[in-house]
């Protein structure tokens, strides 16, 4: 069976982006305040370090059923059995990815280029990240900054669910979805606030509204 992604909220967590807090408390705290599914994202780390903190963040997103993305790291995915991975256009092809695992493993995938969102890897993906929508520190390796007009040029070329990620927050995130955006993935809006599980349900309630649900 093909998996699916009507997910809403989507957090994309290190254990370098809390600000000094345990990423594991803030990880539940979100997914508490309305968090659907959580990406761990840890470019620096050698494997067994990713892999550990990756089993750890897993005891805490099954506890809840939210399904735990990992980012690049087939290795690692495979190791703690998560649900899915998201890749660039540097690292394993969704569709090799869709060969080997088949349709239960979550497969995202970042688009850099206008022409990439109907290509063969963005046909194998289960969604579509727009990556940024708006620059940002905690991601710096990006070729294009997509903005809401981008973000809808993407709209108009795929039926896919679309994720907007870069700089979102409270104040932005409506735009992303009146521009075509499915589900808003955030970093520091929630990692960086005082009160994740209110950030996180703040954030979920303007989506709802915004999608009138």
């Amino acid at each position: 069976m093909r998996s699916s992604f009507p997910y809403q909220l989507y957090l994309v967590i290190s254990g370098n982006t809390c600000n000094g807090k345990n990423f594991l408390q803030v990880a539940e705290q979100a997914i508490r305040g309305g968090v659907d599914v959580i990406q761990l994202r840890e470019k620096q780390l050698p494997y067994t370090a990713f892999a550990e903190r990756a089993q750890q963040l897993k005891a805490i997103t099954d506890r809840y059923k939210v399904p735990l993305i990992i980012n690049d790291n087939v290795a690692v995915m495979k190791e703690v059995k998560a649900a899915g991975i998201h890749v660039g256009n540097n690292d394993a092809s969704p569709a090799e990815l869709r060969k080997i695992y088949g349709d239960d493993l979550i497969i995202g995938y970042s688009v850099e280029d206008i022409r990439q969102v109907s290509g063969i890897k963005a046909q194998q993906a289960d969604y579509i990240a727009a990556s940024p929508v708006f620059s940002t520190n905690t991601k710096k390796d990006t070729v294009t900054e997509w903005g809401l007009a981008g973000l809808n040029a993407i709209r108009q070329l795929t039926g896919k669910p679309l994720i907007a990620i870069g700089n979102m927050n409270l104040y932005n995130a409506a735009s992303a979805i009146k521009a075509g955006a499915d589900c808003i993935a955030v970093v520091s809006a929630i990692c960086d606030a005082a009160d994740p599980e209110q950030a996180a349900r703040e954030l979920k309630k303007m989506i709802r509204n915004e999608k009138k649900l």
